[in-house]
């Protein structure tokens, strides 16, 4: 029997937010059904990206907030250097919002390009503004997301300046995880979109060093590798070497696939 799959094309089809598997990531969770209809008159839904697209540019003027749609780790956000070099400041999975760090100069700070075929809702900023004048909840939600994006940088500066190379590498493949599991994907197995090189630059380690540690958790059977495929054998494992930990103690906060 031949397998067919269900192409989505976002053309031939109205999405809205109150069936979007995202909301509970996004900014309408929480919205009452009277609150989510006004949100949902002022969103957009954008063209889809093809790899290596650009959704904006660093100096482009802000107008609009981005929710990745669809994709895993579809979207890198990065600054080009005073030497002309990229400097990678992270990567955006579906129901992350990038534009934040917009928001204080109302100009873009960073430049963001697709990974992989990627949707978009692109919510207006200045007809968000009105709506959270209206709808407390909806207000209360933005800070949240201001809040969890806070959070996430201050724990890239302190994967940054404080792990071990095998530490940062380590951290990532779980911040992955973690967040695929969030999205209601595998927890244990994915396919990573960026290049060792770019995880490399993010994480401020060489590509043979990304390679090395690579090899040696496959070698140590902690994961698996199938090209870009990772399978993550022993997750509790992999945490113990994210906290500095070799040891064989229980760890309570393993995930389950």
């Amino acid at each position: 029997m031949e397998t067919t799959h269900q192409i989505f094309d976002i053309s031939k089809f109205k999405i809205h937010c109150s069936n979007c598997n995202l909301a509970e990531l996004c900014l309408p969770w929480g919205l009452e059904i009277n609150e989510l209809e006004e949100f949902e008159k002022i969103i957009k839904h954008l063209r889809p990206l093809q790899k290596g697209e650009y959704l904006f540019h660093a100096g482009d003027k802000f107008q609009q907030l981005h929710a990745v749609r669809s994709g895993a780790g579809a979207v890198k956000a990065y600054k080009t250097t005073e030497d002309g070099n990229e400097q990678i400041l992270g990567f955006y999975l579906p129901g992350e919002l990038l534009g934040l760090d917009a928001i204080d100069n109302m100009e873009h700070i960073c430049t963001t390009v697709a990974l992989e075929t990627s949707s978009f809702c692109a919510i207006p900023f200045s007809r968000l503004e009105e709506l959270c004048h209206k709808i407390p909840n909806l207000q209360r939600q933005m800070y949240r997301l201001m809040s969890r994006e806070l959070s996430a940088e201050n724990e890239s500066l302190l994967l940054l300046s404080k792990k071990s190379a095998e530490g940062k590498m380590t951290t990532f493949i779980i911040n992955l995880s973690v967040r695929l599991h969030n999205l209601g994907y595998s927890a244990v197995e994915f396919r990573l979109p960026m290049s060792r090189q770019e995880i490399g630059n993010y994480l401020g380690l060489t590509v043979e060093t990304v390679s090395r540690i690579f090899n040696r958790l496959q070698r140590d059977e902690v994961i698996s590798i199938d090209r870009k495929l990772i399978k993550i054998n022993d997750l509790a494992g992999l945490r113990r070497m994210c906290a500095g930990r070799k040891d064989n103690g229980d760890d309570t906060t393993a995930i389950t696939d």
